[in-house]
């Protein structure tokens, strides 16, 4: 029974969460923290008061530890892993001369040649006053991980990606070198790789075994991937939140920079996507959570309405079209909130559809199921009318949650992305 236990901890946008399960993915314990995420002291306060809320005979059984965290925020520090800069977050878009600078250098469409990119944040960060001690760029899952095993300078080809790293040839190419910050440079692993073990000094203070091993983690929305279930090529997982994202699970890479798509390297496989301006908050503009659970059960979801929208909650669309002056298409509304309801959630549903399409226009594998979290995910109907324009079958996500995909991540390691 001793150390059989494996605890996630994903620091997303909303708050920390930290989940336990045991060898056979059950979870044994929940926790949850609000932190300032603009603070990187709030982040270590978190830590410390997420491992203390899981109960003392789960916290003691503890194996294995892995983090996710947001994608895109990073750091600078010193070579004890302590900051030298406040962190600049996942959709800071100040760095826009240092964007243009690696437009430069890097490859046509590069996702590093982005204003929110985090090679061009460290850039930034490492004009500012103050930084001639730094010895390392980190991302917010790495730097935390660090924390807990005392090594810093490592981080996982998932966080790695928006920094430049060549995930496809697994090194750090020329252009990026040629930036002048190779010194700055994590050393980068696979996702679930062990970075070692729990010191005796960290073990003592969160009052976990010291013999606990620390794993490279991930982003918060790949660890929502890994929660939901999905495991094989053609495997797809739609987050229907405020916005529509989608990932598929593919045999080849695929981008396209103009819609925003890019590939996560997932082991052998690759793990393409991306994000629609449609979503949950276009139905919210016209109904509450009441009026949509009403309506829905009076929809018959075989029928096509007849309404051909396409909605948004204002101009503009990044995927599957790429066109920020794009004008939502709501009309004609019919008196009837019913109709009315079914031409949006098929409108959303068709944008889905679009998307998987593009993915596989751009030399995706073809979906095969879906996978669906987020409140969207609640509707029965709507799930049905996904299902019949998707053309497979659409199912729930065995679970929402990052933090437990983290668990995942860190109970199976490397295993997890064969």
């Amino acid at each position: 029974m001793s150390n059989d236990l494996s605890l996630g901890l994903d620091f997303g946008t909303s708050g920390a969460r930290a989940c336990v399960i045991d060898q056979n993915g059950r979870v044994v314990a929940r926790a949850h923290a609000l932190y300032d995420i603009h603070d990187w002291m709030s982040w270590l306060k978190a830590l410390a008061w997420l491992v203390a809320d899981v109960p003392k005979n789960v916290r003691h059984r503890l194996g294995a530890i892995a983090v996710a965290g947001t994608s895109g925020t990073v750091l600078l520090t010193d070579a004890t892993n302590r900051p030298l800069t406040p962190p600049l977050l996942y959709d800071d878009a100040r760095a826009r001369a240092e964007a243009e600078r690696i437009r430069a250098v890097a490859p046509p469409g590069h996702i590093a040649a982005m204003p929110t990119s985090a090679l061009a944040k460290v850039l930034w960060l490492r004009a500012q006053p103050g930084t001639s001690r730094a010895r390392y760029c980190t991302d917010q899952a790495s730097w935390i991980a660090a924390m807990l095993t005392g090594r810093p300078g490592l981080s996982d080809y998932h966080n790695a990606l928006k920094l430049g790293f060549d995930v496809e040839n697994l090194s750090w190419p020329e252009w990026v070198r040629s930036l002048h910050i190779a010194s700055l440079l994590p050393r980068v692993v696979e996702p679930g790789v062990s970075l070692g073990m729990v010191p005796l000094e960290v073990a003592v203070k969160l009052d976990i075994p010291d013999d606990c091993l620390v794993r490279a983690g991930t982003t918060d929305s790949i660890a929502a991937f890994m929660a939901a279930g999905a495991a094989e090529i053609g495997d797809g997982v739609t987050s229907l939140g405020s916005t529509l994202a989608i990932k598929l699970l593919s045999a080849r890479p695929v981008q396209d920079a103009g819609s925003g798509v890019y590939s996560h390297r997932y082991g052998s496989r690759w793990l393409a996507g991306g994000a629609s301006n449609s979503g949950g908050a276009v139905l919210r503009q016209f109904f509450d959570d009441r009026q949509l659970a009403e309506l829905s059960r009076r929809i018959d979801p075989a029928i096509a309405s007849g309404l051909d929208y396409y909605p948004l909650p204002a101009p503009g669309e990044r995927f599957p079209i790429n066109d920020p002056t794009l004008a939502p298409r709501l009309s004609p509304r019919p008196e009837d909130d019913v109709r009315f309801l079914h031409g949006l959630l098929e409108g959303i549903a068709r944008i889905e559809a679009q998307g998987y399409r593009r993915l596989v226009e751009l030399g995706a594998s073809v979906p095969k199921r879906v996978f669906t979290t987020g409140g969207g995910a609640k509707n029965p109907v709507w799930t049905a009318i996904r299902a019949r324009l998707l053309g497979v079958p659409v199912v729930p996500a065995r679970h929402t949650e990052a933090a437990y995909g983290a668990a995942r991540l860190a109970q199976q390691g490397t295993r997890l992305l064969s």
